[in-house]
């Protein structure tokens, strides 16, 4: 699924015709967070969340965490329901076995810098890392999660994109209202720069600026053409990032967010590299 457009514009005729499931949407989630019953955990339990769907850089920015925790000798897994991933349970992933059709894509890149728990129940995760020694937990994703007690909580937030029109699914990209929302986080990672204009935020939210760096591969992109492909909320990241390392882009394809990659995507894709 793409992310409809009309979401990140200004309030239109198509988010008022869903604006009432909207309404309906920020409502259950609102009774679904009251009436929850969550674990506390002996484990630091930090969640690295959202308030819009998909596209905020939540994934990166779990992974930095993760980093700057192991530089300071502190055992740190990391927590996900593995969007995608057919596996159920809960098991450590194992990059080296694992493949992204079974625990989800974003778990096994993660997992290449910290141990990555996968479970549908993020509780059951955070228990297996908990017996598994950790001191740190980051769950990546789980803000809306009532069953889980959070230490600390940071809502990440795409600086250009920001809260879109700012209405609930389906009216918009927002699982809850702004208001309610950052009212109970610890602090917003607005990340890139703000070019979303972030009015009538609470004034007791604790705002803290991030920006996305390239890791260091070795390739030289200025030597060649390419073909960019992405299959992730918001590719014009990728492909700007691409961009300013100086790869000469022939053409750039969009594809579906979480997009399992098959033989007849892969040879269409080489087909249009070819012919480009």
């Amino acid at each position: 699924m793409k992310t409809p457009k009309f979401w990140y514009e200004p309030p239109s005729w198509k988010a008022s015709i869903f604006l009432p499931f909207g309404l309906l949407y920020n409502l259950f989630s609102s009774l679904r967070l009251k009436f929850g019953k969550p674990k506390k955990f002996n484990c630091f339990t930090i969640c690295v969340g959202n308030l819009n769907i998909g596209g905020t850089g939540k994934t990166p920015t779990t992974i930095a965490l993760a980093q700057h925790f192991q530089a300071r000798q502190l055992n740190v897994h990391i927590v996900s329901r593995g969007y995608k991933g057919q596996f159920r349970g809960t098991f450590l992933v194992n990059p080296k076995k694992h493949k992204s059709d079974q625990v989800g894509d974003e778990p096994l890149l993660m997992s290449e810098f910290t141990p990555v728990w996968v479970s549908k129940k993020r509780k059951n995760g955070i228990a297996a890392a908990e017996r598994a020694g950790a001191q740190i937990v980051l769950l990546d994703d789980g803000y809306q999660d009532p069953s889980i007690n959070k230490d600390f909580s940071f809502v990440v937030v795409d600086g250009k994109n920001g809260f879109g029109n700012k209405k609930c699914i389906p009216a918009g990209p927002l699982r809850e209202s702004i208001n309610q929302g950052l009212k109970r986080c610890d602090a917003l990672i607005i990340v890139g720069k703000p070019e979303y204009k972030f009015n009538d935020l609470p004034k007791s939210v604790k705002i803290m600026h991030a920006r996305l760096e390239p890791l260091q591969t070795g390739m030289d992109w200025t030597d060649g053409k390419y073909l960019a492909f992405a299959g992730i909320a918001d590719p014009s990241k990728f492909f700007a990032t691409l961009d300013s390392l100086g790869a000469n882009l022939v053409d750039c394809v969009a594809l579906n967010d979480h997009q399992k990659l098959n033989r007849k995507i892969l040879r269409r894709l080489e087909r249009d590299a070819l012919t480009a």
